[in-house]
């Protein structure tokens, strides 16, 4: 397979695959994984044009950045490496704080900076918003982490349109990831529309609705591993599950018509939907597998018609259930 095509993130931002890699699950929340499988699936990344890398400080509590180390290491130049901080994790873990304060971000940046064994992180997003930190402040320290070499681009994650423009006055900023699918599309609200009219590349996360969309699994509850953080999500277990399943049917049909699987039609989805918003979107779906990651990239290649993208408008105004238990600490709640 040839290489994927490369966007701009940003108005100034750095050019990357139009496809990217969520590495989150390599060291947490959907159970054991593999760790040879998993740096080959990293190193064929780069085979196929993937280029942007995400993490965050939290997956893991760091040990995700501390896996990805060997790896940037070795392919410094050919990546855009993005992290994040804002989720503060303790020896509890169930406790997940959320911290947006100078002090903080000053400490967090430092610790991803030694674990990933770099001296400039490409990417530097908020991962979380407090609102009760003003914006002006915790954008303002992330500009300082820029002036003095730390951090090259800022980007922001699961914040409204009007909380983008607000902190796009305070410093640029290049990239907003959010959640965004054929099953999420809270996004559409107001913060694609503010990304679109201020040159803001769009990150979507899940963009396979955490292998839902993919027929990866039916029913969290009885598929996956007692570890796996799925089971907790209120749209992957019982009926909810069932309904869920149900409103994939025309993905499965646009998907046989292509010769496709339902993974790729959803990403071709998330491409095209960006598209009429007039807006870059780089999505980042995960995968330990070889085989899946050459899968997404291809997706990049599918066109859907019009008359399917109809087909597949009403889905996400039929889901059941929350994206997540807990939906306090997503821009949907302060929409």
């Amino acid at each position: 397979m040839s290489r994927i095509e490369t966007v701009r993130l940003g108005v100034d931002g750095p050019q990357v695959g139009v496809q990217g890699f969520g590495a989150m699950g390599i060291s947490e929340f959907y159970g054991d994984t593999d760790e040879a499988a998993a740096r080959d699936t990293l190193d064929a990344a780069l085979e196929f044009g993937v280029t942007l890398i995400d993490t965050a400080d939290a997956y893991g509590r760091g040990a995700n950045e501390e896996f990805l180390a060997p790896f940037v290491a070795a392919h410094r130049d050919e990546i855009t490496l993005a992290t994040k901080f804002a989720l503060e994790r303790g020896d509890d873990p169930r406790h997940r704080g959320i911290r947006n304060d100078r002090p903080y971000i000053r400490q967090a940046v430092e610790g991803s900076l030694r674990r990933l064994g770099v001296e400039t992180i490409d990417l530097y997003y908020m991962h979380r918003r407090d609102p009760a930190v003003p914006l002006a402040e915790s954008v303002g320290a992330m500009a300082e982490l820029v002036r003095e070499g730390k951090v090259k681009y800022l980007g922001l994650s699961e914040v409204t349109g009007a909380e983008l423009r607000e902190a796009h006055a305070v410093h640029p900023i290049t990239a907003l990831q959010s959640e965004w699918s054929l099953f999420s599309r809270d996004v559409e609200h107001s913060a694609v529309g503010a990304a679109a009219e201020l040159g803001v590349a769009f990150v979507p996360y899940s963009p396979l609705g955490r292998g839902f969309l993919s027929g990866a699994f039916a029913d969290a509850a009885k598929d996956l591993s007692d570890d796996d953080y799925r089971r907790h999500q209120p749209r992957f277990s019982g009926e909810a599950a069932e309904r869920n399943a149900a409103l994939l049917a025309p993905v499965h049909k646009i998907a046989a018509t292509h010769g496709a699987t339902a993974a790729q039609v959803a990403l071709a989805w998330v491409q095209q939907r960006a598209r009429v918003h007039g807006l870059t979107v780089v999505p980042i779906p995960g995968t330990r597998k070889r085989s899946r990651l050459a899968e997404n990239a291809a997706a990049t290649r599918i066109t859907l018609t019009d008359a399917e993208l109809a087909e597949l408008e009403p889905i996400a105004g039929q889901v059941t259930g929350d994206r997540y238990p807990d939906m306090r600490f997503t821009s949907t709640a302060r929409e």
